[in-house]
């Protein structure tokens, strides 16, 4: 039989790929933010006042002295001239879900011919980037194009060196003309003052005097696919969507759990390596590296840092994973489900509140049942998620996450908050009105006196629940691994701003009837028990009988696909809670939902036109192919008077009769342009097409255990994922 080469070429280049050799790490202090434009490079070259000034700015939140603009403007072009920059960029986080930037030189050509370098203070502060040319939501058009870019001091310049030269990268907010925020930076910022104001009141109301600004932290865990750049560039479908949209199951998957914290490849170890050097050089936090539990999938986690910053250095880590990736001839798939039938990839975001003075405001201490303070901030979380689960929900809609959540491997759509075994019975306790005592669960002994004892955390961890307390933080399990943190951040500073202006109410109006202030907080914290336990569960996430539970006796929104969940921006409680909190106008909300909307209707349509597209120029050929060669064979045996099954062939035949079909129909369902909301057209592509463009995977990843192997035309999954 006469066949499709390319497979077979990809697997001979991949397996005659000369080894690399093995690399000496450098010392990480040596590498540690030698690429950042830090407050000590900032003392070393600024005076001291206008040190004093920005470091006020950075750590305090203080109002930007744009009068020192100008000095700090010069002291960041030398450093990054020093660092071998000739260009330097504002760059921004636009609703896009990835970077933005342009490239301006510092060159400034004299008069007399002469060139000097340049970079002045309102260069430095201020940009100006075309506001319609980015999803906006109808806040800009082409008449009324106008957007801005402006300095965030609050996180660091660097310089960001590639293959093609060095180029100073400055943080910044993008907003339009009218002053609406057009990126994912403002609105995390805003959420974040938010939160600081509300948070500082009830600390206040503590008795607490010396309070320093109260900031969200984040350490979002990134999981990631990595697959052989020759199969990648023989899958379209890989290259334009991030993920197989054909693809039958390789006989070995993850059902050996045997890759999960296996030993790293030698190659992928050396991948993570560079990975890890370029991020200490920008200062990123990385701590944590592991195979994950499906083949040909890992992750990568840092440190806990400023939320802001956080966001930051999580969208220079997914770029820095995909530009590593090319260099050692990888290719790094981000999409939440790249492959069928085994994990798709997720990016917990481990979210926490505290302060300098403060410390951790979620941290539950050895006896969390008398730290008011603790209890306080986590009651206000659950109120929060109880209150606005369904806006958790939607900030993790997107037509990439649909294919994750629920679905056994992934938290459920359902929100809900797993506190442990320790606090559940704790705010249990709180709820019936008489708070005793925390539960401890003791040592753990081995039974071998060569090996420790340790202490037992308190509680259990339940991978079923999107939403778990984990010791000192809570863990946001639903986001997506291919968005942005930002979005997230902004509901959770949001709902809990809402919740703690709630609680410190709540507080005042108790102390002013004259209770103490235990005796008050406990009333608070009884009311929050009554009206929001519901949200609180322990089980098994995954199991039938808690969606049902979920939604019939505890009034829980199971809202399974982000056509379901993105009307949820339009609700006006949810309008209310970000117009009141000021982190998001009406207006700006509403461009967010017309945005997000857009964008996944147009991915699964585009998805739904390259189904068409490969159905008909790949697999269609290879199937017509095998037929005519297989009946060809069992025509010239019959022939010499040996009889040959026809089974095979008739099997091959009506699943391709089965396929063009489907793929008739799915074209003539991609066809229909007449809706009366976006609404409509988001449920269409989500109960329509999709269930359409399944029907023909279905055929196809059955004809592709028909077809000869040499005939068929795209990478296997056993190939991409085995084959390293």
């Amino acid at each position: 039989m006469s066949g499709n080469k390319s497979r077979f070429q990809a697997i001979s280049q991949i397996t005659d790929r000369q080894k690399q050799p093995p690399k000496t790490p450098n010392r990480l202090e040596e590498l540690w933010a030698t690429d950042v434009f830090t407050l000590s490079k900032m003392q070393a070259c600024l005076p001291k006042d206008v040190f004093k000034s920005i470091k006020n700015t950075v750590q305090t939140g203080g109002k930007l002295d744009v009068s020192v603009a100008g000095i700090v403007a010069v002291a960041m072009k030398d450093w990054a001239i020093s660092k071998g920059a000739l260009y330097y960029a504002h760059v921004f986080y636009p609703m896009t879900n990835i970077t933005a930037e342009k490239h301006d030189g510092f060159v400034s050509v004299q008069g007399d011919g002469s060139v000097i370098t340049e970079f002045t203070s309102k260069v430095l502060v201020q940009g100006e980037p075309d506001g319609s040319s980015f999803p906006n939501g109808g806040i800009r058009n082409t008449s009324a194009a106008r957007g801005y870019t402006a300095w965030d001091v609050t996180s660091p310049a660097y310089v960001m060196e590639t293959d093609n030269g060095v180029t100073l990268c400055i943080p910044t907010v993008f907003i339009s003309w009218t002053g609406e925020a057009l990126d994912k930076k403002t609105p995390l910022l805003r959420s974040n003052a938010a939160m600081n104001g509300a948070a500082t009141r009830l600390l206040k109301l503590l008795g607490h005097t010396d309070i320093a600004t109260v900031n969200s932290s984040c350490g979002p865990e990134q999981e990631y696919f990595l697959v052989d750049s020759h199969f990648a560039h023989s899958r379209p479908d890989l290259l334009l969507t991030g993920r197989t949209l054909f693809g039958r199951p390789s006989a070995k998957g993850q059902q050996f759990d045997d890759h999960y914290f296996g030993a790293i490849p030698e190659r992928v170890q050396v991948f993570m390596q560079d990975v890890e050097e370029k991020m200490y050089r920008l200062g990123i936090p990385a701590k944590t590296r592991h195979n994950e539990v499906a083949p040909g999938q890992f992750e990568i986690a840092p440190v806990f840092e400023a939320a802001n910053v956080a966001s930051d250095h999580q969208q220079m880590t997914m770029t820095i994973l995909k530009n590593m990736a090319k260099k050692h001839g990888f290719m790094c798939l981000l999409h939440e489900k790249p492959f069928a039938g085994i994990n798709g990839s997720g990016k917990h975001v481990n979210w926490s509140v505290g302060n300098a003075t403060q410390g951790n405001l979620l941290d539950p201490g050895d006896t969390p049942h008398a730290n008011l303070q603790f209890l306080l901030f986590c009651g206000a979380v659950i109120r929060g998620v109880h209150k606005y689960g369904p806006l958790l929900r939607a900030v993790v809609a997107t037509a990439s996450n649909d294919h994750r959540l629920g679905a056994n491997e992934a938290p459920p759509a359902i929100i809900s908050v797993y506190l442990g075994s320790q606090l559940e019975d704790v705010f249990e306790q709180i709820k019936k009105g008489d708070v005793k005592d925390s539960t401890h669960a003791g040592m753990m002994s081995l039974g071998v006196a060569t090996l420790p004892e340790f202490q037992k955390d308190p509680g259990d961890r339940n991978r079923t629940s999107p939403f778990a307390f984990t010791g000192n933080r809570f863990e946001f399990r639903a986001v997506g691994s291919n968005q942005s943190v930002s979005g997230p951040l902004v509901a959770m500073n949001t709902i809990l701003t809402d919740s703690l202006t709630w609680v410190a109410d709540k507080l005042e109006a108790e102390l002013a009837k004259g209770s103490n202030l235990s005796d008050a907080a406990f009333t608070v914290l009884k009311e929050v028990m009554e009206q929001h336990s519901a949200v609180i569960f322990g089980g098994n996430g995954y199991s039938p009988e808690w969606h049902k539970m979920a939604v019939e006796e505890r009034g829980l929104l199971n809202l399974p696909t982000t056509a379901d969940a993105l009307p949820v921006l339009k609700e006006p409680y949810i309008e209310e809670l970000f117009e009141r909190t000021g982190v998001l106008t009406p207006k700006e909300l509403e461009s967010r939902f017309e945005v997000y909307a857009e964008q996944y209707i147009q991915t699964i349509e585009m998805e739904a036109k390259l189904v068409i597209s490969l159905a008909k120029t790949r697999i269609y050929p290879a199937a017509f192919r095998y037929l005519s060669e297989l009946s060809g064979s069992i025509a010239n045996l019959q022939a010499i008077g040996i009889e040959m099954e026809k089974e095979s062939a008739e099997k091959a035949a009506s699943l391709t009769k089965l396929m063009m079909d489907a793929v008739s129909k799915l074209s003539a369902a991609l066809d229909k342009h007449e809706f009366g909301t976006i609404e409509e057209h988001m449920q269409y592509a989500a109960k329509t097409l999709r269930p359409m463009m399944d029907k023909v995977r279905e055929y196809a990843d059955a004809l592709e255990g028909e077809v000869a192997d040499d005939l068929w035309p795209l990478p296997k999954y056993q190939e991409m994922l085995f084959v390293k």
